[in-house]
C-alpha cells in the first residue's frame, strides 16, 4: 500500500505539531512542555497514557482485537544545546537550544501513527508508543530501561526511526547487524611535577607525556584492531597549563571512541588503559584513566529487520527500500533497548540538496515536513504487518 490516505489528510496538522515542537525545544530530562504536548495528544486520541519513566518519558498504550502480542515503537523528544541560525517563523524561541537533529519530526511521526491507529484499530494486539527523553548525550533510553520500561510494558520487539539527510525523501533504509556505532567517552589525567619552562630537568613534564599518549592511542585502530573492523579513537579536548613559561602540574585529555561490536569496545578500552598507564609510568608520572561505555552499538536483529523492510516496501515501494544501508559511526541510545529486546532501527530519507540535505547537529538544520506522512505511514504499516488483524 502507498502512503495512508487518512494520514495524508492530516499532513498539515502534523506539520503544525512539528513546527510547534521545533519552536519550543527542550534538552535532556527537561522536556516538560514536550511531554505535556505528547500526553495531551495521546489522550485526545483515546490512548492510555503513562508518565514518569526517565523523568519526562511518556508511553501510550493502544490495544485492538483480542491478541496478546505487543510491540514497542520509540521516538526521541529532546533537542540540542545549539543556537539556531534559521530565520523562518518556527525557529527556536529558547536561546541556545534547538531541534537540530529532527527529534521534533520523530515525535510528530509517531503521534501521527498513534492518531491513525487509534481511529482505524486495524491490528490485533497491543502497541506501546514510547516517547523517550534525553537521547542526546545523556542516554535517556538506558534510563527508561533501568526504570522498568519493558517490565511495565512487555513487548516482543521494539522499533525505532531516525531521519537521515542525504537520503532522498520517500526512501527508507536499514541493515541487519550493526547500523550505528557505540559511543564511549574517556578521560586521562596525566599527573606530573610543575616547574619553570626554562628548567624542564627540575620538573616532570606532563605535556610531553600526554602528547606521546595521544600518538600511541592511534596505533590501536591501525595495529591492534582487525583491518576489516571499523573503529575510531578521537582525542577532542586537551587542557593543561596557564601561562607560557610554566610547566603545568597536570594535563587532561578527553574524547570519544566508536565501534560496531562489543568485542571491539573491550579491545579499545583495555588497550587505551594499558598504553596510558604504561607511558605515564615509563616517564615516572601517574596516569589516571577512566572510560565510560555510554551508548552500545545499535544492532538490528534479522527477523525484525526483514519485517521492517517489508513494511517499508509496502509504503514506499521496493525500489525505495535499501536493506543494506552503509553503517554510520554516529551513535544512538536506542541500542540500549535493542540490548533488551529484538528490533530494528531504520533511516527515513530527509532529502538531499537544499531540501532536507543539511546534516543534523548543524545550526541551519530543519526537519523536512514533506516526510511526515512517510514516517507515520511506515509506523502504521509496521504495526499491521507485525500484528495483523485476525
Amino acid at each position: 500500500m502507498p502512503i495512508v490516505n487518512r494520514i495524508s489528510a492530516f499532513h498539515q496538522e502534523m506539520t503544525d505539531w512539528r513546527r510547534d515542537l521545533h519552536r519550543h525545544p527542550e534538552t535532556a530530562f527537561e522536556e516538560f512542555r514536550t511531554s505535556d504536548f505528547v500526553a495531551e495528544k495521546l489522550e485526545q486520541f483515546g490512548i492510555e497514557v503513562h508518565r514518569g519513566l526517565a523523568k519526562t518519558g511518556v508511553v501510550g498504550t493502544l490495544k485492538a482485537g483480542t491478541g496478546n502480542r505487543a510491540i514497542g515503537l520509540r521516538a526521541d523528544m529532546d533537542a540540542l544545546h545549539i543556537t539556531e541560525l534559521n530565520d523562518f517563523d518556527h525557529r527556536s524561541v529558547n536561546d541556545g537550544k534547538m531541534h537540530a537533529c529532527g527529534h521534533d519530526g520523530h515525535t510528530t511521526m509517531l503521534l501521527g501513527a498513534a492518531k491513525y491507529l487509534s481511529e482505524a484499530r486495524d491490528f490485533d494486539g497491543t502497541v506501546h508508543f514510547i516517547f523517550q527523553p534525553a537521547e542526546e548525550n545523556e542516554a535517556g533510553g538506558r534510563v527508561m530501561v533501568q526504570d522498568g520500561l519493558f517490565e511495565l510494558f512487555p513487548v516482543e520487539a521494539v522499533f525505532g526511526m531516525h531521519n537521515m539527510p542525504g537520503i532522498e525523501t520517500g526512501k527508507i533504509a536499514a541493515r541487519v547487524g550493526p547500523q550505528m556505532a557505540s559511543a564511549d567517552f574517556f578521560h586521562l589525567k596525566v599527573k606530573g611535577v610543575g616547574g619553570h619552562g626554562a628548567m624542564p630537568h627540575l620538573a616532570a613534564d606532563p605535556v610531553v607525556v600526554a602528547a606521546e599518549v595521544v600518538g600511541a592511542w592511534q596505533s590501536i585502530v591501525s595495529r591492534r584492531a582487525d583491518p576489516i573492523e571499523s573503529a575510531v579513537i578521537s582525542v577532542t579536548m586537551i587542557h593543561g597549563g596557564d601561562t607560557t613559561n610554566v610547566i603545568p602540574e597536570h594535563v587532561e585529555l578527553q574524547g570519544t571512541a566508536r565501534a560496531f561490536r562489543p568485542e571491539m569496545q573491550v579491545l579499545i578500552e583495555e588497550s587505551m588503559r594499558r598504553i596510558a598507564e604504561g607511558i605515564c609510568g615509563a616517564h615516572g608520572l601517574v596516569g589516571e584513566f577512566t572510560y565510560e561505555r555510554r551508548y552500545p552499538p545499535t544492532i538490528n536483529t534479522a527477523d525484525e529487520t526483514g519485517v521492517a523492510m517489508a513494511a517499508a516496501a509496502n509504503v514506499v515501494g521496493q525500489d525505495n527500500v535499501d536493506p543494506n544501508v552503509t553503517p554510520v559511526m554516529g551513535s544512538e541510545d536506542f541500542g540500549w533497548m535493542l540490548m533488551e529486546k529484538p528490533g530494528c532501527y531504520v533511516f527515513v530519507g530527509n532529502g538531499t540538496g537544499e531540501t532536507g540535505g543539511c546534516m543534523v547537529h548543524n545550526p541551519n538544520y530543519d526537519f523536512n515536513d514533506e516526510i511526515l506522512p512517510v514516517g507515520a505511514s511506515y509506523w502504521a504499516e509496521l504495526v499491521r504487518t507485525v500484528l495483523p488483524a485476525a
